[in-house]
């Protein structure tokens, strides 16, 4: 789980007046309703839900950007077009370091990985990973200093035969500053987490990072509908389907000729396509045995699933809907945009233990009443389970003290010098019986638009 996120001199975030990065925490605050909403263990109080408000171009995408661009470069090194994402709020800003630190809980115990990067000239300058014990001590298990050219690594790991292979690694990387140990650490080292249970923590952070940090983007689908396609209780899918008032009453998986999503593309695009794929299979079908091994292709209006059949034939799939007539199916693209958001909020509600969402722009697509009941719904499921969901929303209608806690309502708003700040609801005395959405709308904590006059007023 998430328990804080710090970024420093990137798009919009430049640094606080004290010299510190901006905080994004779901550390819970004093607030003492509602402890459904709250994951704790005797050492920490972590929330699973938090919405963050903003007018637009305030910074509120910028924080899941912030956010993303880390796991980003962790999984695949720093991402096209990095040069440029300093804050230019400050000209002297292109060659400062650039900050980015996760706060997780992994297993029960608390870690710290954090990067520095001069994004303008593509150069590592620090890199870390610490163990935070419950009193509050640090226990490195490693960090990297490339300015200096210097790395350690903590007792934790410093394990005979695990250590001679970790020394290896960091110095081959020692000098450079193109690159990320965490990152290194998994790339072909099958043998080493099998040979050294104490180097698992290595492919854990970074595991927890690629596959449990779930980013997601308006303009981009949320689900690839897996959950769908994999399930067998599918009535339970449809209840919850029906209950956001989509209409939709059932579902099932058709078979679709391939010609359906290859035909619109030149033959020997096609050829290279299906051999590309036949070669992909049999590459998984050599490495595990699963029933229903296939392909999932999701775009924003349409979803297949590739199989090969026993004959080796491909076979292509795909889901239908049925709204109270069952004889009568309507694919994915003739639903509505609201509809297929609902669908693809759904995994989030269906998802298991231990994933983290961020949502951008949560209400795209969503009426008012519907954002506020998929919200209610997840922190009904959440009391149940350990998941987060982080949102960007302009919806007021969540900013309902019976819905959330005070300290899951965070703002981003922007300074006259055009640098972001990120602050939560707790910091400011508000009274209790305070209407929130209305002081919200009225400007009282930032994040609302103001606006200039459009026209020019004429005296007549």
């Amino acid at each position: 789980m998430l328990i804080r996120f710090n970024v420093k001199n990137f798009l919009s975030f430049s640094e606080r007046e004290d010299g510190k990065s901006e905080e994004f925490s779901m550390i819970g605050g004093k607030t003492r309703g509602k402890k459904e909403h709250i994951y704790e263990d005797g050492k920490i109080k972590l929330l699973k839900f938090a919405a963050v408000y903003g007018a637009n171009a305030a910074g509120k995408s910028n924080l899941v950007k912030a956010i993303d661009f880390m796991r980003r470069t962790v999984i695949s090194g720093l991402p096209e077009g990095h040069t440029d994402k300093y804050c230019k709020a400050e000209e002297d800003n292109r060659i400062k370091e650039s900050y980015f630190e996760l706060e997780i809980l992994l297993d029960n115990k608390y870690y710290a990985y954090g990067f520095e990067v001069i994004l303008n000239q593509s150069k590592f300058t620090s890199e870390w990973l610490i163990e935070i014990t419950a009193d509050n001590k640090e226990k490195v298990l490693f960090s990297r200093d490339l300015i200096n050219g210097f790395y350690e690594f903590g007792r934790e790991v410093n394990v005979k035969g695990l250590i001679d292979k970790l020394d290896v690694y960091a110095e081959d990387i020692q000098e450079d500053t193109s690159v990320l140990l965490l990152s290194v650490l998994n790339q072909n080292k099958k043998t080493l987490y099998q040979q050294f249970e104490q180097a698992a923590i290595f492919q854990n952070i970074y595991m927890w990072i690629k596959r449990d940090l779930d980013i997601n983007y308006p303009d981009r689908p949320i689900s690839d509908y897996s959950y769908m396609a994999e399930t067998e209780n599918v009535e339970e899918i449809c209840r919850m389907i029906a209950a956001f008032g989509t209409g939709i009453t059932d579902f099932k998986m058709v078979e679709v000729p391939v010609e359906k999503i290859l035909g619109h593309l030149p033959k020997g695009i096609q050829d290279d396509l299906i051999a590309d794929f036949e070669k992909r299979i049999v590459e998984m079908k050599s490495k595990v045995e699963a029933k229903g091994l296939g392909i999932i292709m999701r775009s924003n209006r349409d979803f297949f699933i590739l199989n090969i059949d026993k004959e080796e034939n491909i076979i292509c799939r795909t889901i239908k809907f049925s709204h109270g007539k069952k004889n009568i199916l309507f694919d994915l693209s003739e639903e509505s945009d609201g509809t297929v958001r609902v669908l693809d909020l759904l995994e989030v509600l269906l998802s298991g233990e231990g994933k983290t969402y961020v949502i951008d722009e949560l209400d795209r697509c969503l009426h008012p009443s519907l954002t506020y009941k998929f919200v209610d719904t997840f922190l009904a499921l959440a009391s149940q389970k350990n998941i987060q969901l982080i949102v960007t929303t302009h919806e007021s209608r969540l900013l309902d003290f019976d819905l959330l806690r005070r300290d899951e309502i965070w703002f981003v708003n922007k300074r006259k010098s055009g640098e972001s700040d990120i602050y939560s609801l707790e910091e400011y005395n508000t009274r209790f019986d305070q209407k929130i959405d209305k002081a919200y709308l009225e400007g009282r904590y930032g994040g609302v638009p103001v606006f200039n006059a459009v026209f020019p007023i004429r005296e007549v």
